[in-house]
């Protein structure tokens, strides 16, 4: 098979930036995955903030673009914030990144975005790379429902109370891990979830990209998660949901015929507790005395 081309053979024309605050989502290791539109807005852009303008100024450069920087990390956000809105209404453009990924997402810029909506300015993001979502593609488990956790508390005791918070069956869990931590971590969602199917990425899109699948007590214990290099992202699968009691079914029955026929209350009621429809109209019609 021949090597890919270089560019595109073809893309649309680039639009015009309009004035507005722009969330651009940057590559999280490989620089082939900067969107044209992101590449359109940092051309564009009177003002770039950045979480560390050392890390943004080697990504123009690495584009061939120059942009005014500044620093926009939790100390310098309140600072950043007044300089946003100060351009903007002056009908300019500011850009807003993080190091990698997509701003905002456990990344510097939330004070930023929210003092710009305050004002009544415009605010557009230039969507692209994305660890978690990256994850959650690989990882090889359930995507319907998903709740994104973030970094967990640095001790035992705080991670295993947040994890009893989300021991919630029927959702997939996203965290992001340290490397030095990412051992303890995982033995105290073992001992909070219980063996749930998960996954550990690592360094994603980048050349040693790695993706360690298996229930969460095997993975405490895999030598390859002991202390690995890199950004990781830690995808846990939803548990199985406990068989509803006779009495729950009844007085969730009971409820819905309050609003519902007796069809569209077997119907819910099905849907959520997981249990058989025909034999909850059934049931439905005992408790009306049909």
């Amino acid at each position: 098979m021949s090597d890919a081309a270089p560019f595109p053979p073809a893309a649309p024309p680039p639009r015009r930036v309009e004035p507005g605050l722009y969330l651009v989502a940057t590559p999280i290791g490989n620089l082939r995955d900067m969107t044209l539109r992101a590449l359109d807005v940092l051309a564009a852009a009177d003002l770039v903030l950045a979480e560390d303008t050392r890390v943004t100024a080697k990504l123009l450069s690495a584009y061939g673009l120059k942009a005014r920087l500044e620093r926009c990390d939790d100390h310098a956000s309140a600072r950043a914030a007044e300089q946003a809105v100060e351009r903007l209404r002056e009908g300019q453009v500011v850009a807003l990144v993080s190091d990698a990924g997509t701003p905002l997402v456990s990344d510097p810029g939330f004070v930023v975005a929210r003092a710009v909506i305050a004002e009544g300015l415009p605010v557009h993001p230039v969507p692209g790379p994305s660890s978690l979502l990256a994850a959650l593609c690989v990882a090889g488990l359930p995507a319907d429902r998903v709740l994104f956790a973030g970094f967990l508390p640095p001790r035992t005791a705080g991670r295993r109370a947040a994890l009893e918070e989300m021991k919630g069956p029927r959702q997939t869990l996203v965290f992001f891990e340290s490397g030095p931590r990412l051992k303890d971590s995982l033995a105290d969602m073992a001992a909070v979830l219980g063996p749930r199917p998960a996954a550990v990425a690592r360094e994603l899109t980048k050349l040693y990209e790695e993706c360690v699948r298996g229930p969460l007590d095997q993975l405490a214990v895999d030598p390859r998660l002991d202390a690995p290099k890199g950004e990781i992202v830690v995808v846990v699968g939803p548990g199985e949901a406990e068989q509803a009691s006779e009495a729950e079914a009844d007085a969730a029955l009971a409820e819905a015929l309050t609003r519902l026929s007796t069809g569209e209350a077997a119907s819910e009621v099905a849907k959520a507790l997981g249990l058989n429809r025909k034999a909850l109209y059934r049931r439905a019609l005992e408790l009306q005395g049909k």
